[in-house]
């Protein structure tokens, strides 16, 4: 895992980015793994860089990546990459694997036990596309860092 730091550009925190990548092969803790590294990523954007992070948006994030990696370790073969970053106000995850065929969310079935992951991610995120690239498919979810200014931010309580 590796971490890429702010841009020594000048440019205003809300233009620069911040991004962390991890390549998983399919051992039985990449999901927690990646979910452990969502919230250690959502942490440090808030303790470093002081960008706010509703608790929602912790919550949120780690579900969404928790769904797609599941997808793609169950339904690819090969690595997952995945891949966390901020775009302005938004936290992006994005899960790359190595089958082309893109993800359809099914007709809601109440009575359908299992296989509601795509229709979760597409319900909690703010934006979501799906592209075959030259090998395999990119999944990318945003999710915004918070509700509106009067979220409580996570790990601190409203004043």
């Amino acid at each position: 895992m590796e971490a890429v730091p702010w841009g020594e550009d000048g440019t205003a925190p809300r233009e620069r980015t911040m991004h962390t990548t991890v390549a998983l092969d399919g051992h039985g803790t990449d999901i927690a793994q990646a979910r452990h590294l969502a919230a250690g990523f959502l942490t440090r954007v808030q303790a470093e860089h002081g960008l706010p992070v509703s608790q929602r948006a912790m919550d949120l994030t780690q579900l969404v990546v928790s769904e797609l990696v599941t997808n793609a370790l169950k339904y690819a073969p090969g690595p997952v990459l995945l891949d966390l970053r901020i775009a302005g106000d938004v936290v992006e995850v994005v899960v790359w694997d190595s089958d082309p065929v893109l993800p359809i969310a099914r007709a809601a079935d109440a009575g359908r036990v299992g296989q509601h992951g795509l229709e979760i991610v597409m319900a909690v995120a703010q934006g979501f596309e799906a592209q075959r690239e030259p090998v395999g498919k990119r999944i990318t979810a945003r999710i915004a860092l918070m509700d509106d200014p009067g979220d409580a931010v996570a790990g601190h309580r409203p004043l």
